[in-house]
């Protein structure tokens, strides 16, 4: 067993909240644009003075829809720059902020507002709106739901409730802020188990704050400055992104909000960020995107030897620097290529941080040659986000970096990852049997399988859970697809992958005993096999229907995009279910590796 720790050099005060710092700011720097907003087509500043006012206004509205202290808020939206000023005035009001993912299904909503009994859910936009009138009258306790967007007849959430909390006194929000303890929940985060019913995650403000105060304190210190500049476009219902932006925020650095993935690079061109936050797969597509166009062009093999060179030039910084010639051509095609690649993320972006998935070492190597160091990290929603990271100073590209101040990393027997400290938490909401599964003698049990070096740099090696978590870093629960799968009378079993993958796919399995009674109603020839008509249209067709409609119990990023119907089912014999007939995940995917491949190759 091996155990790495980082000392604590902060304090987290018992009466402090994650939302003190608006205040503070307003206070002290009136003047400090600690927002961006687009309005008219243009990025505009938004003053520490006008985000405390707006935050304030809306907390009162919350207070006059009956909000009390304690109670939860739930918020489903894209990142927007609504969507902090929401959060703050939640906790303003003395509530508790349920981040909904904007792609969730009415069904997954439905299971949130139950399970957190929330008094109150603000939507973003018609769609949303659309997708939760159906569950919205199920929950005699929610007697606030309002759209951030503007309808047809009426204005949107904020101005609807800055005007509701007229004839609230300022003083009230006043009262309710200052009775926040740092031992009180901020919010609550559903995170997919492996039962596929998510588990609220509770986090305090002392979670909050101490990641804040961590990330500040780390080699990132020197960045998180006034004056610079953080473009927010990863879902804020996210951890990770709500984490590193309020870690920003309290910095005082000026946060933009988009969430117009598709656009992004022209965004960068607009905004010119000095860092950003992603996830392993916007990397790759910059890198692939730039890979492609070159070769289009016919500079492909110009492209390629800069890339070489760029990731040599990286590896040699860890050995000493690189020599006088390696050197001459990084400068060379610094001027040719990786200016060009610089300029699509913005032309003054310093470095980035990586999280939700593992980026890979050549991938690392390449950007950090051509001058944008990606640093990355490794953390759950149950430690706030972070818990270890690479930093500036502190870096071995292929590992996720040391534990950040006042953590500890503990590498059990079985080579489980453990993890203790202040950014971890302490329960699930509502459920002690979760919790008592989680965290046990003070160690919280990830489930996933790591070593620590013996300058404690921690590299993931495995995942003991069954969560799969894509390349775009979504943690997606295989058992609501495959039980629904399962259930259609033709299939016998559905295994879900996608680990590490750009999306969600499927093996499965027809049901023997099923199949001669739909060749019989398909008008098939009798003695046909599953192999012999694995291109069936009808069969096809029917399977097709089975994977749309297991899709609508999940987010649009969780849902089935493609499946590969296997000739023979899964049995005990051959190794792959237990006397129980669960699935032997490992042995499945390692007997039809090719078929999985063969899915992400097309």
């Amino acid at each position: 067993m091996r155990e790495f720790s980082v000392p604590l050099n902060f304090t987290v005060p018992e009466d402090g909240s994650a939302v003190d710092a608006v205040y503070t700011h307003a206070e002290k720097n009136p003047d400090l644009a600690l927002f961006k907003r687009v309005s008219g087509g243009a990025w505009i500043d938004v003053s520490a003075a006008e985000i405390a006012e707006t935050v304030t206004a809306v907390a009162k509205g919350l207070i006059a829809s009956g909000v009390k202290p304690g109670d939860r808020v739930a918020l489903m939206s894209g990142t927007r720059y609504e969507w902090p000023i929401v959060d703050f005035a939640i906790w303003s009001a003395g509530g508790v902020t349920v981040p909904i993912y904007e792609t969730s299904s009415a069904e997954q909503v439905r299971w949130i507002l139950q399970d957190s009994a929330a008094v109150a859910l603000i939507v973003e936009s018609a769609d949303h709106s659309s997708t939760v009138a159906g569950v919205t009258g199920d929950f005699p306790d929610l007697t606030t739901v309002l759209q951030i967007e503007p309808g047809d007849d009426e204005p949107g959430a904020i101005a609807t409730l800055v005007q509701r909390g007229a004839d609230v006194a300022d003083d009230e929000v006043r009262a309710r802020t200052a009775a926040l303890k740092a031992s009180d929940p901020a919010t609550l985060i559903y995170t997919s188990g492996t039962t596929g019913r998510p588990k609220g995650c509770m986090l305090t403000h002392a979670n909050l704050i101490a990641e804040s105060n961590a990330i500040a304190t780390s080699g990132f210190g020197a960045l998180l400055q006034p004056g610079r500049r953080n473009l927010m476009f990863l879902p804020l219902a996210h951890v990770l992104a709500r984490a590193v932006s309020l870690a920003a925020f309290n910095a005082g650095t000026t946060v933009g909000h988009t969430s117009d993935t598709k656009n992004i690079v022209a965004t960068f061109g607009e905004f010119k960020p000095d860092f950003i936050l992603s996830v392993p797969r916007v990397f790759e597509k910059v890198y692939n995107t730039a890979r492609q166009k070159a070769h289009n062009e016919g500079k492909g093999k110009i492209f390629d030897a800069a890339a070489e060179v760029a990731i040599a030039w990286s590896e040699a910084q860890d050995t000493g620097g690189a020599g006088f010639v390696l050197n001459l051509k990084h400068t060379v095609f610094d001027k040719l290529v990786y200016g060009k690649l610089k300029a699509a993320l913005g032309g003054q972006c310093q470095l980035a941080i990586s999280g939700g998935a593992p980026l890979g070492a050549r991938l690392g190597h390449f950007f950090r040659g051509l001058g944008v160091t990606i640093y990355e990290g490794y953390g759950l929603t149950e430690t706030t986000a972070a818990i270890t990271v690479n930093s500036p100073g502190h870096q071995k590209i292929g590992t996720v970096g040391k534990p950040l101040a006042g953590n500890s990393v503990r590498i059990a027997e079985d080579g489980e990852i453990l993890l203790q400290g202040p950014v971890v938490f302490t329960e699930y909401w509502k459920n002690e049997a979760a919790t008592k599964d989680a965290i046990e003698d003070g160690w919280f049990h990830t489930g996933d399988l790591g070593s620590l070096d013996t300058e404690g740099y921690l590299s993931i090696t495995g995942r003991k859970k069954e969560i799969i978590v894509t390349a775009g870093g979504k943690n997606v629960a295989p058992a609501v697809l495959e039980d629904n799968l399962r259930a259609h009378p033709l299939i016998s079993q559905a295994l879900v992958v996608g680990d590490q993958k750009p999306f969600i796919a499927a093996l499965i399995t027809i049901d023997p005993e099923a199949w001669p009674g739909w060749l019989e109603r398909n008008g098939k020839a009798t003695d046909a096999t599953i192999e012999s008509l694995l291109s069936d249209v009808d069969l096809i067709a029917e399977v097709d229907e089975a994977i749309a409609g297991a899709n609508k119990l999940v987010s649009a990023a969780e849902s089935i995009k493609k499946y590969r119907i296997l000739p023979l089912d899964f049995t005990e014999e051959t190794g792959e279910l237990t006397p129980t007939l669960k699935l032997k995940r490992n042995i499945i995917v390692q007997n039809h590796g090719a078929a999985i491949e063969a899915i992400y190759s097309r």
